[in-house]
């Protein structure tokens, strides 16, 4: 027996999945790839050979690839259960995220193609927050269902 595929049921879903999705696939690469997520900040990667015995740059980039691996399927699992509430607790952190990355270009801290990451995460969060918002000004301009007494 043939099943539906299971998709998201709302816009905040979607905008989970689409997030989630990407994450993942970019965690993947990341793990597959290092060279090419570094290439993707537009960075230039340095040679194995290249590389002093104390850099870490490759060990820091497996953890983070893997978290955003793992953090992609919790986002995709949300949208697929359509588990509003964990949406809305992602919108300020990913805001914080966007605002700490940012920050971390604008001091110096780290190069200027590192501001993409940043970016992806503020914009994903404004999407999912203005999606929620919308959802919640819908339900309450829904009719009552028929026989609903008040």
């Amino acid at each position: 027996m043939l099943s539906t595929a299971r998709l998201p049921r709302s816009p905040s879903g979607w905008t989970m999945a689409v997030f989630g999705t990407l994450a993942a696939a970019l965690g993947v690469v990341g793990l597959v790839s290092p060279d090419t997520t570094i290439r993707l900040m537009g960075l230039s990667p340095v040679p194995g050979a290249d590389r002093a015995d104390a850099d870490h740059t490759l060990l820091f980039l497996t953890a983070s690839s893997m978290a955003a691996l793992n953090m992609g399927v919790y986002y995709v699992l949300a949208a697929l259960a359509d588990w509003k509430p964990f949406f809305r607790w992602t919108v300020p952190f990913r805001l914080l995220t966007c605002t700490v990355f940012t920050l971390a270009v604008v001091t110096g801290r780290a190069p200027a193609g590192f501001l993409g990451v940043g970016l992806w995460e503020g914009l994903g969060a404004l999407a999912t927050g203005v999606a929620l918002r919308y959802e919640k000004r819908s339900a309450g301009t829904r009719p009552a269902p028929a026989g609903a007494g008040g």
